[in-house]
């Protein structure tokens, strides 16, 4: 995708998010990327149609075997594919339906169990149950206000000794950066500790549509409930 097209789209992003933000709709915007993509992964800005290289690093020599997994925001489904292909159980969701809808086109055989979901309304089933949850650029578009809830949302998923993988943007200051995305800063971050989180590794990421943006892949592991 060229530059000019990628920044037409980012636009978008922004002037539709901004738009139902207004309204106290914070999500209801990603429905209608994906529709009006009408089926071309290129409409949609997030859409890599292979798993994030960052998911596959700290997979090599990793052992997911029958790990029950859990993917945040799912998008198109390429890192649900890659973690189900490494052998684990997984659960993926979007709040989009027609990311659903698409994921179930795509891999009509998987073995994925995609859902249609809201991860400020996930059912209480799901709290303290998952071995591994994988979430990616999921927290960084969702605005600042409802940055604690969202971050208690996916901490309170994991089990005890699980593992939980971030990608995300960074951002160096509390200040409110223009959005979407909106990076997390470390403030945000230290709200897992309260759920007994440890954060293991953090690797930085370079995007080469955005080399200047500071990105990284954080590894936590949760000790406690």
């Amino acid at each position: 995708m060229n530059e000019e097209k990628l920044n037409q789209l980012r636009q978008k992003v922004q002037n539709l998010a901004l738009d139902y933000h207004k309204k106290d709709d914070f999500t209801g915007w990603f429905e209608v990327i994906y529709t009006d993509a009408l089926g071309n992964p290129e409409e949609v800005p997030w859409a890599k149609m292979q798993p994030h290289p960052c998911l596959e690093n700290w997979l090599k020599g990793t052992d997911i075997t029958n790990k029950k997994a859990l993917v945040i925001g799912c998008g198109l489904g390429d890192d649900s594919e890659f973690l189900a292909k490494k052998g684990a159980n997984v659960t993926a969701f979007d709040i989009a339906p027609s990311s659903i809808e698409w994921c179930n086109k795509r891999f009509n055989n998987s073995s994925v169990n995609y859902l249609v979901a809201d991860l400020l309304q996930l059912d209480d089933s799901w709290k303290n149950s998952f071995d591994l949850i994988f979430e990616s650029r999921t927290i960084q578009a969702l605005p600042i206000s409802i940055r604690q809830e969202v971050i208690e949302a996916i901490a309170t998923l994991l089990k005890p000794k699980g593992t939980l993988l971030i990608v995300t943007r960074l951002r160096e200051t509390e200040d409110s950066p223009d959005g979407p995305p909106w990076g997390v800063s470390e403030r945000e971050l230290s709200q897992f500790y309260q759920y007994g989180y440890e954060e293991i590794t953090r690797i930085p990421y370079n995007d080469p549509n955005n080399p200047s943006i500071k990105q990284a892949l954080i590894e936590y592991q949760r000790n406690r409930l």
